[in-house]
């Protein structure tokens, strides 16, 4: 399993702003090869802004870096510019790879 991880810091007063502009998106994930599952995440209220994450679950790294060169990952984003007034800046990525699962 490889995890990847996107933090983004939402300045205050623009929560529901931030989460309609991601549920209301065609991320086009379910149609692509290797995905397993993605989550949005809200998190508390820290130093003028909100912490939200996302975590997209992908079969193997592999698949994560064909998405990220495909025409679905293109569509996704085409669109992500345009609500930068949100944020307090650029999200921070992560990546994880599975050690150990428990089910």
């Amino acid at each position: 399993m490889y995890l990847t991880m996107n933090r983004f810091k939402v300045k205050l007063g623009q929560e529901a702003a931030f989460e309609e502009v991601w549920t209301a998106r065609d991320s086009h994930l379910r149609s692509v090869p290797g995905f397993k599952a993605f989550h949005l995440l809200k998190g508390e209220e820290q130093d003028g802004y909100r912490l939200y994450a996302s975590h997209t679950m992908w079969e193997t790294e592999a698949h994560f870096h064909a998405w990220t060169r495909s025409e679905a990952f293109r569509e996704a984003h085409k669109d992500a510019g345009s609500n930068k007034d949100l944020y307090l800046g650029p999200p921070d990525l992560e990546v994880f790879e599975t050690v150990q699962e428990l089910s």
